[in-house]
């Protein structure tokens, strides 16, 4: 039987490396031993996870901005502990969200010109009762979140509405990573308990489990597709391993395959397009690179070997990438000897590269989300909606009820700017259910969203209702024998409606005189906003001294039950400062 040389596309892609005048240097990077990626990419920023002294902040660079970064580049600061994990929403450029040793999850709105420390975030997600070290976005539905703490928990939660949809506790010990499958239905973890474990993110209890990887470190795991999990973790004998499962028949591994006997952990980063995993170990200055293919196999394709070690990879998002260079992958590479991220291409060697290559950029996945949070927690499931990388032609969008419609979600993939907002609507009886942000033109008011929300509820019956103001003012007048009329007017008045007299204008549109005009004072409602503001930011500081008392009688209480290392009958002989 002859010899066969199994042909790819993707066997000769080769590293290359920026120009020194192209990296990020003078970055303090943290010091920190958790294994996360500390850095999050986009076609707009570059976001890092410096080291610092106290609390927790990042750096959000503009992504041109290279070369030097002064010392006093502003940050994005608020987290009480050191931030552990940083990600960008795949639905907008603008949203990133960050867990940190502070139990929190925060997300936050950056604006495009960032030119001092950005400190009030969008939203606040208390749930967690030890550090987050894990957080992950749904890469089909709007404004859902998925977090993982050392508290061996993790929380699905609702950014819109800032409350979690479910806690799921099927964890007995640390969770070492979290990853969603293609459309989203189920999400898998690896544990220290060396179980990988699928679960139903609604119902919150566990799908499938089996026995993982047997060494003693971390193990890590990313969905390929929707019935496949790639793995990476270590053996008995401490060296380094990868395997390929399929949840159906989960008992064993489709794949498992040993690489060395390095000790650093291995991070996995899957170009879902192409089918290529690439390897990047903790500590290691080279990056392996795979091709999956549909029988569960990995061939190795090559590795771009370095002089220097990395501390971890940031990942640019496909539809970021340059075409007219056949760049398939870019890392942004965080050097752990030297303060300098190096931006690394990963490029498919072409005759001619300045032309549209179909055969290695297919559609990628766009920034229209499929679903919104509601449509998703009702049950529903779809796949992502993709997009050419050639002309930016949108394919298997969800259905939209007009052309225009389709045409606003065009330019929100050019402007890119969708709002969060936390605030909860009143909702009045036959009002219809808000529309998904996919059928809503773009908004063209600028002004703040609690002004706008505050200024719709004026008109609400939940908050101002004439009817029982004119009712008791006549029940007044007739048990009395008088009227009130400039009593009314002016009670009327305070609460925004114009005067009770018939006006021409309101006889020829049909209206009584006991229906007043509905008029709206703007300034009344932006002194009210305001004063929420102040409310809440004094609210804000309240909580924040709170807690910190808290966490001084905790350590106090520690100290007290630590036992005392003098004899029976000897007073405590502890000096001052540890009680």
């Amino acid at each position: 039987m002859p010899f066969r040389i199994r042909t790819s596309k993707f066997r000769h892609v080769y590293g290359n490396p920026a120009k020194k005048e192209e990296c990020y240097e003078n970055v303090k990077i943290t010091k920190s031993t958790h294994d996360s990626n500390f850095c999050a990419v986009n076609p707009k920023f570059l976001c890092v996870v410096p080291d610092t002294g106290g609390g927790g902040s990042f750096i959000c660079l503009p992504l041109k901005q290279t070369g030097r970064v002064e010392f006093s580049v502003p940050r994005v600061c608020g987290h009480s502990g050191a931030v552990l994990d940083i990600k960008w929403s795949p639905f907008s450029d603008n949203i990133i969200a960050s867990s940190s040793e502070d139990s929190t999850v925060k997300i936050w709105q950056i604006p495009d010109n960032l030119n001092k420390n950005l400190s009030e975030w969008q939203v606040d997600l208390h749930g967690h009762h030890r550090r987050v070290g894990y957080i992950e976005w749904h890469p089909t539905a709007e404004n859902i979140i998925l977090s993982a703490g050392f508290d061996h928990k993790c929380i699905l939660w609702n950014v819109e509405q800032a409350e979690p949809i479910s806690v799921i506790s099927e964890h007995p010990d640390s969770i070492y990573s979290i990853s969603w499958n293609t459309d989203g239905s189920l999400f898998c973890t690896t544990c220290k308990d060396k179980q990988i474990r699928v679960l139903d993110p609604r119902t919150g209890s566990v799908a499938m489990e089996c026995q993982g990887h047997d060494g003693n470190r971390s193990s890590k795991s990313v969905f390929v597709d929707n019935n496949r999990i790639f793995t990476c973790g270590m053996t008995r004998s401490s060296s380094r391993e990868l395997a390929v499962w399929d949840i159906r028949k989960f008992s064993k591994s489709l794949f498992n395959n040993t690489i060395d006997t390095s000790n650093g952990i291995l991070l996995p980063y899957y170009d879902r397009d192409n089918r290529v995993m690439y390897l990047a170990g903790k500590g290691d200055s080279n990056i392996r690179y795979y091709e999956i293919d549909d029988q569960s196999n990995c061939y190795f394709l090559n590795a771009f070997m370095s002089s220097y070690p990395q501390r971890s990879l940031g990942v640019m998002p496909k539809r970021g990438c340059d075409t007219s260079r056949c760049e398939v992958m870019r890392f942004y590479k965080l050097h752990s000897g030297k303060d300098v991220i190096e931006p690394i291409s990963m490029i498919v060697p072409r005759k001619v590269s300045s032309q549209f290559h179909s055969d290695i950029y297919p559609n990628t996945s766009s920034m229209l989300p499929s679903l919104t949070a509601d449509e998703w927690i009702a049950g529903q499931n779809r796949e992502p909606v993709m997009v050419s990388m050639m002309d930016g032609h949108v394919t298997n969008c969800p259905k939209t009820t007009s052309s225009t419609a389709i045409q606003n979600q065009q330019n929100d993939i050019i402007h890119q700017a969708p709002t969060i907002t936390t605030y909860k609507t009143v909702n009045k009886q036959g009002m219809p259910p808000r529309a998904s942000t996919i059928d809503v033109p773009r908004r063209t008011d600028k002004r703040p969203a609690s002004l706008q929300n505050m200024k719709r509820l004026s008109t609400n019956e939940d908050y101002v209702s004439y009817s029982a103001v004119s009712e008791a003012s006549e029940n007044h007048t007739n048990k009395n024998g008088m009227t009130n009329g400039h009593k009314e007017e002016k009670k009327v008045t305070k609460r925004g409606w114009s005067p009770v007299s018939p006006t021409k204008d309101a006889m020829t549109n049909g209206f009584t005189g006991s229906e007043p005009e509905v008029s709206c004072d703007r300034s009344n409602l932006q002194k009210a906003y305001f004063q929420q503001s102040e409310e809440i930011k004094s609210l804000k500081e309240q909580v924040k001294l709170k807690d910190k008392r808290i966490r001084q009688l905790e350590d106090e209480l520690k100290i007290l039950r630590t036992p005392s290392d003098c004899g029976h009958g000897q007073s405590d002989c502890r000096p001052m400062k540890q009680l």
